[in-house]
């Protein structure tokens, strides 16, 4: 069984990896040439909507999937026309636009917090008076670690919030100030098998998020399982979907979802029985479902714009190291260490340990 994988990043890679002790093989579609998951997989180096090559991709594989939502809907498309693509392209075209995104969460009754359409400068001051400041201003696709973003803090800065997105559609969203931000990684099967992994908790610097640590018990994990339930059921969803959001009390207000693997459950690789990665290829391809139980106390730590000194990481117990085999530059991901300890405390001391280092 062949897999195409759109995207030849770390999370291809992590794919790849939970899927060759399963008896599976990866190609990838990625126009870089120094893709990370290429060792790992055959790699076809081209634009994703290059017509050709995703005729050869789908010519070599069984089905495909996608490791980020911003691939040509085109691309998807072509590729759907032949062959099974999951998760869906409804799905990917709901998820990767956030008017579409909230539109559905509010049509699901999930919470979300105020926002408004917004087109040009006029909405965005009209948009400003509703909402009220301080606000967010989110490009409605194609923003992830705080890119296409920009904080308003009062009116005088509007014109310029408006250029540095490029006047580009977007929403206007209300700052919650909100006690914390959670995510839950959910899985559904083409059979319609569904399973959920515990909360996670998140922590973010100048928008890339830096920590994420495995809850057990949580007091919203039944609220963040029905809302989760509820959109894998509207849209008929096959495979791994991550829902972030904001707690405020005892409140879940849905921020985004991401229709793929996601970099706050990469703590599942060694905290859960069955990882998102092996969860995801056994969903589209119809397999049981694997526990989500969770290992242990978990976390990860994610490595940004540099490498760590390896020997110290690895000389410290209970801590696995994750490179991607991506050179290192500014406020990129390069790696993620992950934790895992009997107890609460234990995990706490060894996050500040590991802090100190990085």
């Amino acid at each position: 069984m062949k897999i195409g994988v759109l995207g030849g990043g770390q999370l291809a890679r992590m794919l790849a990896l939970a899927g060759y002790p399963l008896g599976l093989d990866f190609v990838v579609l990625e126009p870089a040439a120094d893709a990370c998951a290429a060792p790992l997989t055959r790699h076809i180096q081209a634009a994703y909507d290059d017509p050709a090559a995703l005729q050869r991709l789908a010519a070599e594989v069984d089905l495909v999937t996608y490791e980020f939502e911003s691939v040509p809907a085109a691309a998807v498309q072509q590729l759907g026309a032949s062959l099974p693509v999951f998760p869906r392209a409804d799905s990917l075209a709901t998820a990767r636009d956030r008017r579409h995104e909230k539109n559905l969460f509010r049509e699901l009754g999930i919470e979300t917090a105020p926002f408004a359409l917004v087109h040009d400068l006029q909405t965005l001051q009209q948009a400003a008076e509703q909402i009220g400041l301080p606000a967010v201003l989110k490009t409605r696709t194609l923003g992830y670690d705080g890119k296409g973003q920009q904080v308003l803090r009062n009116g005088d800065s509007l014109q310029d919030a408006w250029d540095a997105i490029g006047q580009a559609p977007a929403i206007l969203e209300g700052l919650i100030e909100f006690d914390r931000e959670v995510s839950i990684i959910a899985v559904r099967s083409v059979s319609g098998e569904m399973a959920f992994y515990p909360l996670a908790e998140n922590v973010h610097e100048q928008g890339i998020l830096r920590l994420s640590t495995c809850l057990h018990g949580d007091s919203h994990q039944a609220l963040a399982e029905d809302y989760a339930k509820r959109v894998l059921e509207r849209l008929d969803y096959v495979g791994v979907l991550a829902i972030e959001f904001f707690q405020l009390g005892s409140h879940l207000l849905a921020n985004e979802m991401a229709p793929r693997v996601h970099n706050s459950g990469h703590w599942t690789i060694e905290g859960a029985e069955t990882s998102q990665f092996e969860n995801h290829l056994r969903g589209i391809l119809g397999l049981p479902l694997g526990s989500t139980a969770p290992v242990g106390h978990t976390a990860m730590i994610n490595l940004i714009g540099e490498l760590p000194h390896a020997p110290a990481i690895l000389g410290i117990e209970n801590t696995h190291l994750h490179l991607y085999g991506k050179a290192p530059r500014v406020g990129r991901k390069i790696g993620h260490i992950t934790l895992r300890e009997n107890t609460e405390q234990a995990l706490q001391e060894r996050i500040s340990q590991l802090k100190n280092l990085i």
